[in-house]
């Protein structure tokens, strides 16, 4: 049986993320929200953020601003990207216990590579017992809001257990979200809220996959 996680990037947006919220209820589906910094500061998305916590859903720091990989940046820009989003999601921690604290580098449109994290964030997601969540998917939605269902059932069917990246974006595109986990369903697949172990390289902050290909510059211990 092939196995997928659903993910959503870039939110919360408060003419959207409440909808894919609603689709996800009425599924009984649990997934992860990787939120930016500079959107779950304002009070309308940060009530959002709660919402989703509040329906058992994750919550992950996916950068401040999203708009240059961590790889490329100075150390001290890349720690502020980090640390800016840790201090805006400071209330999960004190709000609700979650499995993990959940970090997802910003990729540039799905691409992998050295460009993703900075070692001054990889010793900060060790030192503060984070897990880095990848993956395996990006099917284009936001490139792409009406066909990429088409293209993220290709994707799930291709492997064993698929990581999908989509966007809670006013693109339009989740508005075919009820659909995609309808085909799912269809085809007998296992919609699981865990990461597959190939997309998550640091668990709990101890380096458990190869990290030199994700770093820029590494020079610490690698797989």
């Amino acid at each position: 049986m092939h196995k997928v996680t659903l993910t959503f990037d870039n939110g919360p947006e408060p003419l959207v993320t409440p909808s894919v919220l609603d689709c996800l209820a009425a599924h009984n589906l649990k997934t992860t929200f990787f939120v930016l910094g500079r959107k779950v500061g304002d009070t309308a998305c940060a009530r959002i953020a709660r919402r989703a916590v509040e329906e058992g859903h994750r919550i992950g720091n996916h950068t401040f601003t999203h708009t240059t990989p961590l790889g490329e940046l100075d150390r001290a820009s890349a720690l502020e990207e980090f640390e800016r989003t840790e201090q805006a999601l400071a209330w999960v921690d004190q709000w609700v216990q979650q499995p993990e604290r959940l970090f997802r580098p910003y990729g540039g449109s799905g691409a992998l590579g050295p460009h993703l994290l900075h070692p001054a964030v990889v010793e900060k997601l060790q030192a503060g017992g984070h897990t880095c969540v990848l993956w395996n998917s990006v099917p284009g939605d936001w490139l792409h809001p009406d066909d990429w269902v088409d293209r993220a059932m290709e994707d799930c069917r291709s492997r064993p257990w698929s990581l999908v990246v989509l966007h809670d974006l006013p693109t339009g595109a989740m508005a075919h979200l009820d659909r995609f986990i309808r085909q799912l369903k269809d085809e007998g697949m296992e919609l699981t809220e865990e990461y597959p172990p190939d997309c998550v390289p640091i668990v709990r902050g101890r380096i458990v996959l190869p990290i030199k290909r994700y770093v820029q510059g590494f020079r610490g211990t690698d797989k």
